[in-house]
């Protein structure tokens, strides 16, 4: 095999890959170095030279020339009758430098080389691919699904690139078919072995972002501003957003007419809620409204602490909450501080003592509605001694009933 047929043999790989002539010319000098190396133990005494313009390459053995008889390595010597045969005018000591065609290296030798050359063509191709997906992290990627196992999911573009979607990347309400395309954003890029593995994530926050800025041209142009976003992955999301113009509402630009824009990103996210408010730089304002439609009476922002104490009255309680706790949670990390909710009772806040009656015994229940006691605040407000004047009870009988009524209601 002469060394443009050596050369061609590898021409569908390096198409298929996109490796241009100069990095192939530049592997197949190195791949040529390693199996001297093999073969000789080491490439001191080899020239290689590689024309990228001609397709070609060249191996030159540099030799001692030594007196006749006493050559101790006939790949690194070559004694002087021999030289003079080829040039009469060599002398002992000299460099003499011959051509090694690549047929001459043996049919072992030339298989070695193809595994070394192809060996390294992957490696390039690997490292290729590392610097092109680390370039983008935390961008979107689009990829059809062509495997799913149990602790992830292997997605491949159009290239053929492989992407890994682990179980936890993925949203709780996901469901996916082979060959539907799905979109994700690129988490991390590393080598597992001399492989780079490329992770995505349909969770990350970031994939939130990435999707408003494709759907909401504004955010795209930098007309609009999205500040933060934070979710909980196929549940709920706020995000807020910002404008240069004082003319330009935020929020309903990315809501759009009857939630047009942002329903697409709701879409892509498995129905995911998507709380949109308008940023402030004012600690008090933003915490606000990162609660959303809620009633508040007043708030204490404790700034270097980030900790903010709402006031808010029984009946928002559960509002502010939300369910499992996801609005005051997302608040919080939207806003920057922690925050925590303080009942405020009002005084037509009270209980109807009948609603006790799991804890306190029916025939003690009737003694206090007997004399017109019959919520828990009417019961609480009156000292000990002014209801053993009022009710045929115990004083120890009382107390019982104020403790739970204190724990029960107070609490």
């Amino acid at each position: 095999m002469d060394n443009i047929a050596l050369i061609e043999s590898f021409g569908d790989f390096k198409d298929e890959k996109g490796i241009s002539k100069i990095d192939l010319m530049a592997i197949i000098e190195d791949s040529l170095k390693t199996l001297l190396r093999k073969r000789y133990d080491s490439d001191d005494h080899f020239d290689v030279i590689v024309n990228p313009d001609k397709g070609d390459f060249q191996i030159f053995l540099n030799k001692t020339i030594v007196e006749d008889e006493m050559s101790e390595d006939d790949d690194l010597e070559i004694e002087i009758t021999e030289a003079k045969k080829i040039d009469p005018t060599f002398e002992v000591g000299e460099d003499f430098t011959m051509e090694i065609p690549v047929a001459q290296l043996g049919r072992r030798n030339i298989l070695t080389l193809k595994q070394i050359l192809a060996t390294k063509l992957q490696e390039h191709n690997n490292a290729m691919l590392y610097d092109q997906f680390r370039d983008r992290i935390g961008e979107i990627v689009i990829g059809e699904i062509h495997h799913i196992r149990h602790k992830h999911v292997i997605l491949l573009d159009d290239e053929g690139n492989e992407f890994i979607l682990p179980k936890e990347n993925q949203i709780p309400s996901d469901f996916f078919k082979k060959g539907e395309n799905i979109r994700a954003i690129v988490e991390t890029v590393d080598f597992k072995g001399s492989k780079p593995q490329i992770i995505v994530s349909r969770t990350a926050p970031k994939f939130l972002e990435k999707l408003l800025e494709l759907e909401i041209p504004e955010i795209q142009d930098g007309t609009i501003i999205l500040k933060k976003a934070v979710r909980i992955p196929g549940e709920k999301a706020k995000i807020a957003v910002d404008a240069y113009d004082d003319r330009i509402d935020p929020v309903g630009a990315c809501v759009g007419v009857k939630g047009s824009r942002i329903h697409g990103v709701v879409r892509e996210l498995r129905n995911e809620n998507i709380d949109v408010i308008q940023w402030s730089k004012n600690p008090e304002i933003m915490v606000k409204r990162a609660l959303g439609n809620v009633t508040i009476n007043k708030i204490d922002i404790n700034e270097d602490a980030n900790y903010a104490l709402v006031y808010t009255p029984v009946e928002e309680i559960s509002k502010v909450i939300g369910k499992q706790g996801q609005n005051i949670r997302l608040a919080s990390w939207l806003s920057g501080y922690e925050i925590d909710v303080y009942r405020e009772s009002s005084e037509d806040d009270d209980v109807d003592l009948k609603e006790f009656n799991d804890d306190i015994e029916q025939w003690i229940l009737d003694e206090f509605k007997k004399v017109g006691l019959t919520t828990a605040k009417s019961v609480l407000d009156k000292e000990t001694e002014s209801l053993l004047n009022m009710v045929d009870l115990e004083e120890e009988t009382i107390e019982d009933v104020k403790r739970i009524l204190r724990e029960e209601f107070e609490d």
